[in-house]
């Protein structure tokens, strides 16, 4: 029987139930549906009341007032769209120690040192002489910098109230509390709270405002689901702790394109951006290499090229492994087996890895016959031209089907002194300055890369 007045929230995306369930039927997660106490009583019927702004025509609507303001980095702006829009709520997440704070940091002294009022930085995390120390470290100090170590929501609008900045950073939102929630901080009760009092916050003074978020293992956003359809844009930071390359990805954007991503450098002495990636993710060789070809992958509006390697030796194991990185490898696996069924190239006792230089993380089709080139060059051990790039989707037919954006991939490859490309039948208008090969299945594309 369902005990009177008790219900059961999940402490992960917040649904109620009358009764115990071990898997929540929202997010499906288990053993994460805990007590509540009091049922939530019924709604009653909500009178009509007077509206705080008379509505108008949206042609009247002040614009000017909207527009966006440049933070002063230049990768961040292009993902945000041209820079922090007033009354905009931004979520940062990413893993511990990518450099999340390092680049808020370089923010609020960008935002400081440009004169657009002063820039607020509120941790939660750490303390303020510990903040002063990494700020001292990457020369991110300005008398316009204010710093607070605050982990209460009311006591944040009271800082907001003495300093008036003109952006507030808040690092992070799992570690903020409001007094008005019950729960500790990080549960769901407390950061959906706190998020809506800062989105509140934020609308009412025309105040942007930057939250940090954490991630979970899966990499995912920590919390409640709400908490990134409350927010106006939600960024990824991403980057593998071995390597100094940082990327950061629009999820949600209100403001601008949700595809596009940011490039920096963490560097000992703080974070660069980097305006023209592509050579981070190539790899100079004094001599043309077996086992590596070249593609240019398309990150929002961006396009990148991309070095595909692969090597391909004799297994002294019952099953041959199978190695990936960088790469799907669910589609490596499918590229593996369309070559042997459609091009007669056998890999049944051979070790095969494939990965991408640099640490970047490709998951579009168009990379697909970078890799075949990339692993027949290793099996065949013959190199291919250092100046060709390979542009194409495989399909298990053995066709190479088309990809978007062929002409703007084959003008960065031509802008980067590349000479030749295999691209799809039908590929469109193509820049000057690149011989362009057309290949229509995989045996003529393993024919035309050894002709290039």
């Amino acid at each position: 029987m369902v005990k009177k007045g008790i219900s059961y929230r999940c402490a992960e995306c917040g649904y109620e139930a009358a009764k115990w369930v071990g898997r929540c039927p929202e997010c499906q997660a288990w053993g994460t549906v805990e007590e509540r106490g009091d049922a939530r009583p019924a709604i009653a019927r909500v009178a009509a009341g007077a509206p705080s702004a008379p509505a108008r025509p949206i042609a009247q609507v002040d614009l000017e007032a909207a527009r966006a303001r440049p933070t002063g980095v230049s990768e961040l702006d292009r993902v945000l769209g041209g820079g922090l829009v007033p009354g905009a709520v931004v979520l940062l997440a990413g893993e511990p120690g990518v450099g999340k704070s390092t680049l808020l940091l370089e923010v609020a002294y960008q935002w400081a040192a440009g004169e657009r009022g002063a820039a607020l930085y509120v941790t939660g995390e750490e303390s303020a002489g510990q903040v002063r120390l990494r700020a001292e470290r990457t020369g991110n100090l300005h008398e316009q910098m204010f710093l607070a170590a605050e982990s209460d929501l009311s006591a944040i609008l009271g800082h907001v109230d003495a300093v008036r900045p003109g952006v507030l950073i808040v690092d992070s939102v799992q570690t903020m509390a409001s007094p008005q929630a019950e729960g500790a901080p990080g549960g769901v009760t407390q950061v959906r709270a706190v998020t809506a009092g800062l989105v509140a916050l934020a609308k009412e003074r025309n105040l942007p405002i930057v939250l940090v978020g954490h991630v979970t293992k899966d990499g995912s956003v920590a919390g409640p689901r709400v908490l990134e359809h409350l927010v106006d844009v939600v960024l990824h930071f991403e980057g593998d702790r071995h390597s100094t390359l940082r990327l950061i990805r629009g999820v949600k954007n209100r403001f601008g394109a949700a595809d596009e991503i940011g490039c920096f450098e963490l560097r000992d002495d703080g974070i660069v951006g980097v305006p023209d990636p592509s050579g981070l993710f190539l790899n100079r060789h004094a001599e043309a290499v077996p086992g590596t070809a070249v593609t240019v992958t398309v990150e929002g509006k961006r396009p990148l090229l991309c070095e595909v390697q692969a090597l391909v030796s004799k297994s002294s194991l019952p099953q041959p492994r199978r190695a990936v990185s960088g790469l799907d490898a669910a589609r490596v696996g499918m590229v593996l087996a369309v070559l042997e069924k459609r091009a007669g190239v056998r890999f049944g006792e051979q070790d095969v890895y494939a990965a991408t230089v640099g640490g970047m993380k490709v998951t579009e089709p168009a990379v697909d016959l970078a890799v075949i080139l990339a692993i027949s060059s290793s099996l065949s051990d013959v190199a291919l031209s250092p100046r060709l790039v390979a542009v194409g989707e495989v399909g298990l037919a053995g066709e190479i089907r088309r990809v978007t954006g062929v002409g703007r991939r084959l003008a960065e490859a031509a802008r980067l002194g590349f000479t030749h490309a295999i691209v799809p039948p039908d590929p469109g208008k193509l820049p000057d300055g690149i011989r362009v090969l057309e290949v229509g299945n995989v045996a003529d594309a393993l024919h035309a890369a050894h002709r290039a």
